[in-house]
């Protein structure tokens, strides 16, 4: 009998050889035969799966979102429950940065990814969702937090959210080596005590 092939699982599988491939040789060159050879698989086999260079990557992107958002899941549950608001924004803004292997990979991903997105209206609006989509859920926490009385009701929900999105700005100074992860946490840290500490003192 032919050999039965997990389509979603061969998808995953080109995702991932697509941010080995971004993460050695950067993305301005990228191709899809770049991509099947690092899969294992023929040209032929990865256009049954992407038609283009454009929906390999949207697809990429958005494997790399279910990925971030699987970890921050992961370590919320470890906490204990409730896991405080404070834990929750200290979580998903560590897993944002590029901290370990994967993360890195997926941050590189993005990277790339953005820099086509300035380009092509479609990959530009997909790139702009998923954002407003993590901005939504980062604002959902800290509008939480006022009403809970975790953060002084006299912040601006919308301000803070900024704010704290502009942590990940850490992102380009890790990734070229001008901080160190420790340094960037410890700013992480330090913003939530000053967010956090004034309501609950």
């Amino acid at each position: 009998m032919p050999k039965q092939v997990d389509h979603q699982q061969r998808r995953e599988a080109i995702a991932r050889a697509l941010w080995r491939v971004v993460e050695r040789h950067g993305a301005t060159h990228l191709t899809m035969r770049d991509v099947a050879r690092e899969t294992g698989i023929s040209l032929g086999q990865l256009q049954h799966y992407f038609r283009s260079r454009a929906a390999m990557l949207s697809f990429a992107m958005d494997f790399a979102g279910e990925q971030t958002a699987f970890r921050v899941g992961r370590a919320l549950a470890e906490l204990p429950q409730p896991p405080h608001p404070r834990q929750v924004l200290r979580v998903m803004l560590a897993e944002l940065l590029p901290l370990h292997a994967d993360a890195r990979a997926q941050s590189r991903m993005s990277a790339a990814y953005v820099l086509e997105a300035l380009h092509d209206e479609e990959l530009r609006a997909r790139a702009r969702d998923g954002l407003l989509r993590g901005r939504r859920m980062v604002e959902q926490v800290v509008r939480q937090a006022i009403t809970d009385g975790h953060i002084d009701p006299e912040r601006d929900p919308v301000l803070e959210t900024n704010l704290l999105l502009a942590l990940t700005g850490f992102t380009t100074l890790l990734e070229l080596d001008a901080v160190t992860p420790a340094a960037a946490l410890e700013a992480v840290e330090r913003y939530l005590d000053r967010l956090f500490l004034a309501a609950e003192a």
